[in-house]
């Protein structure tokens, strides 16, 4: 707090020298420059406290935010992962399963109905050879039961051909292993070496696929002596 100026120290008061007197002046001057500049420093302070009081406010809501979650149990995650590939084999397997069962039973059914075609297709076949027969003991005319047992024959032959079922061309033809089986060797002026040069039981091809092989009579070529 500022001194008035017209309060003196103790020594001026009682010997008011003037030389005394200005020096006491001068003190007294320095001495409210002090106190204004303290004063000054106080409202300073007094003016940035308000700011100041209100941050630990900001402080406590931000401290007020909610809590993360903990972090996850990295053993859980793997049973959980586990159990989820489990029941995706599971799956897998039971769908697998089904799909052998249904292909099993369409090709169970793709055999039965070609079976079926088979069979519908040859019992005309079997029948016109049924009448045939039961016609032979009363048949006087033979050339009569010749012409109906080659209709019979023909009738085979076509119902093979539908199911393009062929017949493998064996005599005169070169010895392939592949389609032919040789049974026996003969020596004939009639067929090269290599050929064969009869067919014993003939083979059959369904498409491209070898149903049976050929057994033929393969040819050794000319006799000896017939050759010189």
């Amino acid at each position: 707090m500022p001194v008035p100026a017209g309060d003196l120290c103790g020594p001026c008061a009682r010997r008011p020298a003037p030389q005394h007197q200005r020096v006491c002046e001068r003190w007294q001057a320095r001495l409210n420059d002090y106190s204004t500049a303290t004063v000054a420093d106080e409202s300073d302070n007094t003016v940035n406290e308000g700011p100041e009081s209100e941050e630990p406010v900001e402080v406590a809501e931000a401290e007020v935010a909610p809590e993360a979650d903990p972090p996850a149990d990295p053993l859980e995650e793997a049973r959980a992962e586990a159990a989820r590939l489990r029941e995706q084999l599971l799956r897998t397997a039971a769908d697998f399963d089904n799909f052998r069962k249904r292909a099993r039973r369409e090709q169970t059914d793709a055999e039965r109905r070609a079976r079926d075609d088979l069979l519908r297709d040859l019992l005309p076949v079997f029948d016109n050879l049924e009448r045939a027969v039961q016609h032979a003991d009363a048949a006087t005319d033979v050339q009569g039961l010749q012409d109906g047992i080659r209709m019979v024959m023909r009738m085979f032959q076509d119902t093979l051909g539908r199911m393009d079922i062929t017949r493998v061309d064996s005599v005169g033809q070169p010895f392939d292993p592949s389609v032919h089986e040789a049974i026996q060797q003969m020596e004939t002026p009639d067929h090269p070496a290599g050929t064969v040069a009869a067919e014993v039981q003939p083979g059959y091809r369904a498409g491209d696929r070898l149903i049976r092989p050929a057994m033929v009579v393969v040819s050794k070529g000319p006799p000896a002596e017939a050759s010189e």
